[in-house]
């Protein structure tokens, strides 16, 4: 069979349309708010990465449209030859300020910061270590490298330190999910830090779901737990709560100038276009002055967390306002997703191999402009659901 064959002969998909419980590219009418317009009717928006609710504030917007009037619509080049505006510049002091780094660097994408950060690192008998939940742009930036790749189980640090153990004599990279976007935990920073240094290993944190959501005004996770300066380099993505498109990586001024010169994914691809640079640094100052916005969103998951605890949830290891509630089967999963979004709630499903085969979860995110109502509306009728389907006791 060749490869167009092999295409032509997927049916994973169109077995789950055929049953009319398909929850993938689902077409949103709306800007990205706690409410969006989804097949003509407004419903309780409940899977997005907005964090702080700042895709439709009218700073952010202005910032955009003020960015395109000066500088068009896009830069027409890389970064490393033609692409490179003043704003890009601004915007890496702005970034390495934010998390406490000497000198931040701005790609087009977060999927390209791993990529590129990974691949121009580790070389030829090194080692990349990564947790096995890592974000997929983690595992293929990895995969790209020359080194060779090891994998360690979720958060054991017994586990990690036996494959640093196993290593001990290469060089070597640890890079964790600061904040791990299915099952909403946090990484075991404190202890991923001694273990490093033990071991002489590197480390990086990919905080693309921390900042915004922990540490002082959503500085991240690193600067939650007090560890900025033992962490070597930090990403962040802009697609979650800094409301746009992009990511970063940020480190010491000679490691950020040699990631500069050596990434592929920066040096050969188009540079993050003006609009999306100037509603990134918009959003920065929003979250900095508008403090409520954090205490807001830990407010608003306090209650999600108790009324899904009330009804009989699992909710798995989650820590943050990434709350997964585990429902077993995948078609369970998309049935209940498919009822939900009936029911005026947008979730989103997650099922293997994202997750392990009968642990398929509905995943709920949260914002800081959701309303009290809007919460005890969605678990209403998350409830009402889950015991129709016999997922919580009825």
């Amino acid at each position: 069979m060749d490869m167009l064959e092999r295409a032509r002969k997927f049916d994973v998909a169109k077995k789950v349309m055929a049953a009319d419980v398909y929850n993938y590219f689902r077409v949103i009418e709306s800007a990205q708010t706690n409410t969006v317009l989804y097949q003509g009717k407004e419903i309780i928006m409940l899977g997005s990465n907005n964090y702080l609710g700042l895709t439709n504030h009218p700073k952010v917007k202005e910032a955009a449209q003020k960015a395109i009037a000066k500088y068009g619509t896009g830069c027409a080049g890389s970064r490393f030859l033609n692409g490179t505006l003043d704003i890009h510049i601004e915007l890496e002091e702005k970034l390495a300020a934010l998390v406490g780094k000497e000198k931040a660097l701005v790609f087009s994408t977060g999927f390209m910061v791993n990529q590129g950060v990974l691949s121009s690192l580790v070389g030829r008998n090194e080692t990349i270590i990564v947790d096995r939940t890592d974000h997929a742009s983690i595992i293929d930036g990895a995969r790209l490298s020359f080194g060779d790749v090891r994998k360690f189980r979720h958060n054991d640090m017994a586990n990690l330190e036996l494959v640093l153990e196993s290593e001990k004599d290469t060089n070597k990279l640890v890079i964790v999910d600061g904040v791990f976007s299915m099952e909403g935990d946090i990484a075991k920073l404190p202890e991923i830090v001694n273990l490093c240094q033990k071991y002489g290993a590197v480390l990086m944190v990919d905080d693309a779901h921390g900042v915004g959501v922990l540490g002082e005004n959503g500085r991240g996770t690193c600067n939650h737990f007090g560890l900025t300066d033992q962490v070597d380099l930090v990403m962040s993505t802009f697609s979650k709560s800094l409301a746009s498109v992009g990511g970063f990586v940020a480190g010491d001024a000679d490691i950020i100038h040699y990631i500069q010169h050596t990434a592929r994914a920066l040096m050969f691809s188009a540079a993050m276009p003006p609009a999306s640079v100037a509603s990134v640094s918009a959003a920065v100052d929003v979250m900095l002055e508008e403090t409520w916005r954090l205490e807001a969103l830990w407010r608003n998951n306090d209650l999600m967390r108790e009324r899904l605890d009330e009804a009989g949830f699992d909710t798995g290891p989650s820590e943050t306002p990434i709350i997964p509630a585990v429902v077993g089967e995948d078609m369970t999963a998309f049935v209940m997703c498919k009822r939900l979004v009936e029911e005026g709630v947008f979730v989103n499903p997650v099922v293997s191999p994202a997750v392990e085969q009968g642990n398929a979860l509905i995943r709920l995110s949260l914002m800081a402009t959701h309303t009290e109502d809007e919460i005890h509306l969605a678990m209403d009728k998350m409830t009402k659901v889950g015991r129709e389907m016999g997922i919580i006791p009825g």
